[in-house]
């Protein structure tokens, strides 16, 4: 367990000096926040640093850093690096540079940030991006706590139910009354899962593959490590769908300096989360741990989770393990079709303090929702075609906030590298995945990484030209 350890020391040392210096290159100021210049009582509110935090971070963790670090863990060490260096060199400042320029620019969502930089075009390209994503979003999470829940008490389908009538409520109430008050609570839960599951880690210290026996492949049946580790493990490193969210407490914070700790510091929490369940799972693939539990190396995400948290804490532990695991996509799929209403009602402009308003938006997002839930929960194999699909968007969508984050920082003559090698280097990602993936175009490596290489050098050539050009003009 010593990468583990070694892994977390670094998570917390980028937070403390990279963290330091992305803020630095950003610049926060004393300028009056939208919170305070455009309180509502809907979605602009004040709201105190703690809670705002935990909000965040609950928004933007959903099943990601569980599942996807889990399943991440398959490929072996190589799991570690990509949630280290994701998480302090993308993902942290993908998500407080995305989050600052909604706080310096009124509150404006992410489709407005990015089509301020990168053009309308491109704007309105990511506001159709950017609702589909959201949606998926909305069912993914409706479906996935539903299963767990139905694998204890009830059918999928009454606790589908019961989660969409919670998500009308929450999407249509002001941001204190409902996710003000819970989300905390449920944001204290899943800390409390990766806790109690850093406790049992201590306790066993198992004999786990460490990183300098070997990165390569331990699992070949998943797909080469370059692209598939990358999209397996989003939310862990990082994930456009933050982006998304950040918006929701750009609109409730009282100061920028806040910025570091709220956008910074929740990714970071969730890189901690996702280096926790990705020890428990190499242990468990790995360590001996699935014969100690009397469980099966293929089981699933899920099924590892409920297994590990059973045996390891007990039931009222178990319990408040899985309660970890249920609230963190309910939440993040509810603030998924909010931040849905809030895009859509910023490009037509229509103020969402009356009610009527808010329910002209929603009701065709909930309907738009139901009939994807519908329509995958008659096929068996069509969430998980909907579930892979939702992956790639994700960290497609996180290419062009880079992208905008670059243009940004270019164009205000400041170190603009800190964004354009994530950039780059997830464009590489997410194209050659769409060339080299069987739900895609299915082609052989090669001619995967070759058009995927080609793809890199036209985004680098481009960057440079407009780069240059936009230099002669200034």
């Amino acid at each position: 367990m010593i990468t583990f350890f070694l892994a977390l020391l670094a998570l917390i040392v980028g937070y403390m000096f990279y963290g330091k210096f992305v803020e630095h290159v950003f610049g926060p100021t004393n300028h009056r926040t939208p919170a305070l210049s455009k309180t509502d009582g809907v979605d602009f509110i004040p709201l105190p640093l703690w809670k705002i935090f935990m909000i965040q971070f609950l928004n933007i963790a959903g099943t990601g850093p569980i599942f996807g670090a889990i399943m991440g863990a398959k490929f072996g060490p190589s799991a570690y690096l990509w949630i280290v260096l994701g998480c302090i060199f993308a993902g942290a400042t993908h998500d407080y540079l995305s989050g600052m320029l909604s706080v310096r620019n009124g509150g404006i969502g992410l489709p407005d940030i990015i089509g301020k930089y990168l053009g309308n075009r491109t704007k309105t390209i990511m506001l159709v991006f950017s609702i589909l994503l959201l949606v998926m979003v909305g069912a993914v999470f409706v479906y996935s706590p539903a299963i767990i829940m139905g694998g204890i008490v009830g059918n999928v389908e009454i606790w589908i139910a019961v989660i969409f009538v919670y998500y009308v409520i929450a999407t249509m109430m002001p941001i204190d009354r409902i996710i003000g008050i819970i989300y905390p609570l449920f944001a204290f839960a899943l800390l409390f899962m990766a806790a109690a599951m850093f406790v049992g880690l201590l306790i066993k210290m198992p004999d786990i593959p460490e990183i300098w026996e070997g990165i390569g492949n331990r699992n070949p049946k998943m797909g080469p490590i370059v692209p598939i580790l990358f999209i397996t493990i989003a939310c862990g490193a990082i994930s456009g769908f933050h982006a998304t969210q950040s918006p929701l407490m750009a609109r409730c914070m009282k100061h920028e300096k806040l910025g570091r700790p709220i956008f910074y510091g929740s990714m970071i929490t969730e890189g901690i989360v996702a280096l926790v369940w990705a020890t428990v799972a190499s242990y468990f693939f790995y360590g001996g741990g699935a014969l100690e539990l009397g469980a099966e190396t293929s089981a699933s995400a899920p099924q590892i989770v409920n297994i590990v948290s059973k045996n390891w804490l007990g039931t009222l532990g178990g319990i408040l393990a899985i309660m970890g695991v249920v609230a963190a996509p309910i939440t993040s799929g509810d603030t998924a079709l909010r931040s849905a209403r809030l895009i859509i009602a910023d490009f037509i402009h229509l103020k969402q303090k009356p009610i009527r308003n808010r329910l002209l938006i929603c009701i065709p997002l909930f309907i738009v929702t139901t009939l994807i839930l519908w329509f995958n929960i008659a096929d068996e194999d069509g969430f998980n075609v909907i579930w892979n699909y939702f992956g790639w968007a994700n960290q497609t969508l996180s290419i062009f906030t880079l992208w905008a984050l670059t243009v940004y920082l270019a164009q205000q003559q400041k170190p603009f590298y800190i964004t354009l090698i994530p950039a780059l280097f997830m464009t590489f990602v997410c194209s050659t995945f769409l060339l080299i993936s069987p739900i895609a175009f299915g082609m052989g490596n090669l001619i995967s990484y070759g058009i995927g290489g080609c793809i890199l050098i036209v985004a680098i050539s481009w960057f440079f030209v407009w780069y240059r050009k936009d230099k002669a003009a200034s």
